[in-house]
């Protein structure tokens, strides 16, 4: 009974995961924890591998259906590995409070330039003029939107800034142990002003990227379990493999209003842990 009530909610986190590009692991880890008992050791070790279904799941559809900005994802995960090394390396070293603060506040940051986006009039489709950094890299694409039943020309911007909250992201997930899918959706949106559906499937490959080589150190020091894992891998693949779909038609302005109060609570939960407050 466990094992199915364990899967009905991996299918759950699978769609949101997949709509959101967050993997999952917000939803699944809490649910393991308060609502199944698990020690949160094995609940975190299930939502690494509900990551990596979750990016699984969705990626291909993604990629089939022109949302994915594989050059994006591919140049940003270079400052997520270098961030997560040197983070893991740091650990000890620099001042948590100060990290969990300021990355915090970003997220709030981010959920109030999600508020100014979802009340303004413009449409996702962006016209102006091409960064020379994303021009030379080749990083301004196209996605064709269900809702909007047309294709939709955009241009990536800021690149050093994105660069930089990602590396922030790779730091603040190395260092303080947490997952980094709503910074690196921060990053790809408010940052470097992509639409949000890219920016979301984008993130959904990024963090498979990185979960699959954490993993390993999460399987050899026994956190995963076989009996927990699978009904969670199972659960999360059905799940993103229907998010994905159902991303395709969900108008952007939806998408905002589910993710905003994610961001808010995400934030002002890491302001303050860094407190000291825990919640």
């Amino acid at each position: 009974m466990v094992t199915l009530g364990i899967f009905g909610f991996s299918i759950l986190a699978g769609i949101l995961g997949s709509i959101l590009g967050l993997g999952g692991g917000i939803i699944l880890t809490p649910v393991l924890t308060l609502v199944f008992g698990l020690d949160i050791k094995y609940a975190i070790g299930a939502s690494i591998i509900s990551v990596i279904a979750t990016s699984s799941g969705s990626t291909i559809a993604y990629l089939r259906d022109r949302m994915l900005n594989l050059r994006v994802a591919m140049f940003l995960e270079i400052a997520t590995t270098i961030g997560a090394i040197l983070g893991a390396v740091l650990t000890g070293v620099l001042n948590a409070t100060f990290m969990y603060i300021l990355f915090g506040l970003l997220l709030v940051y981010s959920a109030t330039n999600m508020i100014i986006k979802l009340r303004s009039k413009k449409t996702e489709q962006l016209n102006k003029e091409p960064d020379k950094i994303a021009e030379k890299l080749k990083l301004d694409s196209t996605y064709y939107d269900k809702a909007l039943r047309k294709d939709v020309d955009y241009r990536v911007e800021h690149v050093p800034s994105g660069f930089s909250v990602m590396f922030g992201a790779g730091l603040a997930s190395g260092l303080l142990g947490i997952g980094s899918g709503a910074f690196k959706v921060m990053a790809l949106d408010t940052f470097m002003k992509m639409p949000l559906k890219p920016s979301s499937a984008t993130s959904n490959l990024m963090m498979g990227v990185t979960a699959a080589a954490s993993a390993t150190v999460y399987f050899f020091n026994g956190s995963i379990r076989p009996e927990i894992a699978a009904p969670v891998a199972l659960g999360v693949l059905i799940g993103a493999t229907l998010g994905s779909r159902i991303m395709q038609i969900l108008p952007a302005k939806w998408i905002r209003m589910i993710f905003i109060p994610i961001l808010f609570y995400i934030g002002i939960q890491m302001i303050l842990n860094g407190f000291g407050v825990k919640f």
